[in-house]
């Protein structure tokens, strides 16, 4: 009787949130419907720290940085997709998995500039299994050939030349994955590349860095495949004073070469938003590549949370629908708390944002904007902020049959308990 009782308070609640709503315009069901199809690509260096499997023991470098030591990160490639699994069940939607290149599933031994696309047979296989798609990187960073700071802008023939057919490589990893699965790989290209102090020369390595994408590019691919992306920085640890691919580099780039532009929200200056960059970058490119995480004070990637610039980054994509040209993919690495529980807040929140989205009443917010009336579109995004939208997300997690509200956290604290704490 209790359990029928809550699933009837659970009806009548949405119900009413469904009322409110439609008093402005919003279809619930439709919102509901669109987050359902929307695809997040779930970054798989969540679940060990960014360490990978490639190489054993290696530590990271390049300006990559994951911080505690939880206990319980996955050891090899089957304990991490068991832990993805996890994850999964406990978030709606089917999503996607972005893997690094250093995550490949061998027993052999194999350097980057040599890996294949048989190295990554085994997630093709399970990726088939659970029914997502996946998203590649080259890993260049933590190899002993980024240790002097520089790679596909490396004044080292040897150095450039191995990164660049570490890339290549790469590209035909995302085009296998893409044909295999039938959903576009994205193929993303950041590097590490600048120097700690003052350079007395900044265009060489961008120049070289010009030459090594374009020889990395050279090869025409399945485009409904695999999509190719560069990635931008500010600064990192050791390349604080000047990083050669800028975004002022990869937007030209990738305008002049008809690839996609990645941003990453923790990749500015801390008073810049790339929220407010997505509409001008949409304007020049087909097609674009978020890396939603949370920096604080630095690109220090903390697990993404529901604030106010992942709501308007949301914002951004559904007003103007734009989400069909941009592919979502998450990007922060804390080893400090339950890692499983990290991906679980990020996806969630992420979805949380984009619902919210989907239940703005869009027109009547322009339409008011059109005419001048910015007392009302001030009022009402504020009226907005205490609508019953979780009333609407607890009725989206019911109809994809995973925990609604808090439940979710006892379920990764058995999964801890069962399986996390013994490895």
């Amino acid at each position: 009787m209790l359990l029928k009782g809550v699933i009837t308070m659970k009806k009548e609640i949405y119900q009413d949130a469904k009322q409110r709503y439609a008093a402005l315009g919003v279809d619930t069901d439709r919102a509901i419907e669109s987050l359902g199809k929307v695809k997040i690509s779930m970054h798989c260096w969540q679940g060990d720290d960014v360490l990978g499997f490639l190489f054993a023991g290696q530590e990271l470098t390049g300006g990559i940085q994951a911080t505690g030591n939880y206990p319980g990160k996955a050891r090899n490639a089957a304990e991490l997709r068991a832990d993805i699994e996890k994850a999964f069940s406990l978030i709606g939607g089917k999503h996607k998995v972005n893997l690094h290149s250093t995550y490949a599933d061998t027993t052999e031994k194999v350097d980057l500039d040599a890996i294949e696309p048989r190295h990554y047979a085994s997630w093709v296989d399970w990726a088939k299994q659970q029914g997502v798609g996946l998203d590649f990187n080259p890993t260049c960073f933590s190899h002993p050939k980024s240790e002097s700071g520089f790679t596909l802008s490396s004044a080292d023939e040897g150095i450039r030349s191995f990164w660049v057919e570490h890339c290549r490589r790469c590209r035909k990893i995302g085009e296998y994955f893409g044909r295999e699965l039938s959903q576009k790989c994205v193929t993303n290209i950041w590097i590490p590349d600048g120097y700690k102090d003052i350079p007395a020369d900044r265009l060489a390595p961008r120049k070289r860095l010009e030459r090594s994408l374009d020889e990395i590019l050279s090869e025409k691919l399945d485009e409904s495949c695999n999509l190719d992306a560069v990635e931008s920085k500010l600064f990192g640890i050791g390349s604080e004073s000047y990083v050669v691919g800028s975004n002022e580099f990869y937007l030209g780039y990738a305008v002049k070469n008809h690839i996609a532009i990645a941003l990453d929200a923790g990749h500015f200056h801390p008073t810049e938003y790339i929220s407010n960059k997505i509409s001008s970058a949409l304007m020049f490119t087909d097609e674009l590549l978020l890396h939603v995480s949370r920096p604080i004070r630095w690109d220090s990637d903390h697990v993404v949370i529901l604030d106010d610039e992942l709501q308007e980054i949301a914002d951004e994509l559904v007003r103007d629908d734009l989400l069909s040209r941009t592919h979502v993919g998450l990007d922060y690495f804390d080893a400090s708390i339950n890692r499983v529980a990290a991906w679980v807040i990020g996806m969630r929140s992420m979805q949380k944002a984009l619902l919210r989205s989907f239940l703005e009443p869009t027109e009547m917010l322009r339409r008011a904007e059109r005419e001048g009336d910015y007392t009302t579109r001030l009022a009402m995004f504020e009226e907005l902020k205490a609508m019953p939208w979780q009333a609407v997300y607890d009725q989206f997690c019911e109809q994809q049959s995973v925990p609604v509200g808090s439940a979710w956290l006892q379920e990764v604290r058995q999964y801890e308990k069962d399986v996390l704490s013994k490895r």
